[in-house]
């Protein structure tokens, strides 16, 4: 029989059953939804957190990268950072684009050797200024190559100046003492001009075709040597021989010594290119010396040579690598003396032997002019400029101010003894003497023609006077004040 009232509540049940089924489902469709959104919510937090560091970091580099730096110089014993690494340096003088000290450079013995034979001019490993060998010294105002062979920041200056300019300018110091010999030698980029200063001394030349001329030199001439030619420098006096030697490179100067040479061959190709009695053993015999050779002095020289000659080639060979700079015409000024050893268009004033040289010289490319600048007392070389060379000095003797006139302004300083300066083609320059005695300087020109030069008096003469009136808001009638000369005054006297 049908019950009722077990209906009733069978249908409460199930309505109480649906209810808790409704009431789970909305239960987990809400747990569902804040899962979610904790998930949104984790990952909402992390990307902030992440854009927060990014920021933080790129705040960090940019204060570091707008930070100014420190100042930092590269001692001789520091590694070479990378190319692409800026070395920031102390601010430097600008004088010394155009000084350079030569007598405060460090001296230091050059005593390693070239395993592969090449050197400069001294020993490969040396990073100083000053080499020292058994027979002399060779010091150096030059560009290097690489900037920890620079002994402070003012010689990098220079060395830079000249390489920036593009100088075709080195200049070197060769002191030999007596007996003592500068090894025969070749440069590889530079044809070498020399002036002796103090000494007597034997050079040999050895030419492309084989052929030998050799001549002896004394105080006041001038010695030339073309690029890849081999020569030799022997010490035949007294007392020491000190040249100034020019080379025509803006670049570091690479040379080649004759036993650097013999050493770094097989034996068997130096026995068989000379064929010595003794073939082979003979080669061995032959060691090589712990101190480098370029200026050689063997201890034991007695033993080692008897009855020396010095021969004397014949005019028309020996012309071509010499030059009487002393003995040559002197150019006088009211101030001074200026000679020079240079390729001259016009030749008729010159002697047969001066003819050679000066033909010579301007068959070679990239060679040099060398001259002497006597500049009294109180005297002045007077402002002017080289149209088609550069210009090298050293200071032989006395004192100077010296001026500079670039598009930067004017640099002005002193220079004495043994100081090296260096005029850039085109820039305006000075030279007054201040000293008691002469100043004496060799100079060198990178021209192997005919030196072009213009002074402050000679430009202004040639500019008309209504010109220079709206230039320098004058009357026109005051630049009839400037004088006329009879005589030069490119060195002149108050």
């Amino acid at each position: 029989m049908d019950n009722s009232a077990f209906e009733v509540h069978e249908d409460a049940m199930q309505n109480t059953l649906s209810a808790g089924k409704r009431s789970t489902v909305f239960r987990m469709e809400k747990k569902r939804q804040w899962s979610l959104m904790s998930i949104f919510l984790v990952c909402l937090l992390a990307c902030a957190i992440t854009t927060a560091v990014g920021v933080l970091t790129l705040s960090l580099v940019y204060i570091q990268n707008s930070q100014p730096r420190s100042e930092v110089h590269l001692g001789l014993e520091a590694r070479p950072l990378q190319a692409t690494t800026p070395i920031v340096q102390k601010a430097v003088d600008p004088k010394f684009q155009f000084l350079n000290r030569l007598p405060k450079s460090k001296t230091t013995e050059a005593s390693c050797s070239s395993g592969d034979g090449l050197h400069v001019d001294g020993c490969l490993l040396m990073t100083f200024q000053v080499f020292e060998f058994p027979g002399g010294a060779i010091q150096w105002a030059r560009y290097r190559n690489d900037v920890r062979d620079y002994l402070s920041v003012e010689e990098e200056a220079f060395g830079s100046s000249l390489n920036s300019q593009r100088s075709q300018m080195t200049l070197g110091t060769l002191r030999i003492k007596g007996n003592g010999l500068r090894a025969p030698h070749w440069h590889f980029n530079a044809n070498e001009h020399g002036y002796l200063a103090q000494g007597t001394a034997w050079i040999g030349v050895v030419d492309a075709g084989g052929v030998v001329t050799t001549y002896n030199v004394t105080a006041g001439q001038v010695i030339f040597f073309p690029k890849n030619t081999l020569h030799w420098i022997k010490n035949v006096g007294s007392e020491d021989c000190f040249f100034l030697l020019f080379f025509s490179t803006h670049d570091e100067l690479q040379t080649l010594d004759v036993d650097d040479v013999f050493f770094s061959l097989p034996e068997d190709i130096v026995s068989r290119s000379l064929k010595p009695e003794g073939g082979i053993n003979f080669i061995r015999t032959f060691h090589k010396q712990k101190e480098d050779q370029g200026v050689n002095l063997p201890p034991n020289l007695a033993e080692l040579v008897t009855n020396p000659s010095y021969v004397q080639s014949p005019d028309s060979l020996v012309w071509r690598y010499f030059y009487d700079l002393k003995g040559s015409k002197e150019y006088r000024f009211p101030g001074g003396v200026i000679q020079l050893a240079q390729y001259w268009k016009n030749g008729s004033e010159l002697s047969s032997h001066e003819q050679i040289f000066s033909e010579f010289l301007n068959q070679h490319q990239n060679a040099l002019t060398l001259s002497t600048l006597r500049i009294y007392n109180n005297g002045l070389r007077q402002p002017h400029f080289h149209f088609n060379a550069n210009e090298m000095g050293y200071v032989i003797s006395g004192c100077a101010k010296v001026g500079i006139i670039n598009t930067q302004g004017i640099v002005e300083f002193n220079i004495h003894i043994g100081d090296v300066v260096f005029f850039p083609m085109g820039t305006q320059h000075y030279i007054k003497s201040t000293c008691d005695e002469d100043l004496l300087l060799i100079l060198a020109f990178s021209t192997g023609d005919q030196l072009q030069t213009l002074d402050m008096d000679d430009y202004l003469q040639a500019t008309a006077d209504h010109i220079l009136a709206q230039l320098f808001f004058k009357k026109q009638s005051e630049f009839k004040k400037i004088s006329t000369f009879k005589e030069d005054q490119a060195i002149n006297l108050p």
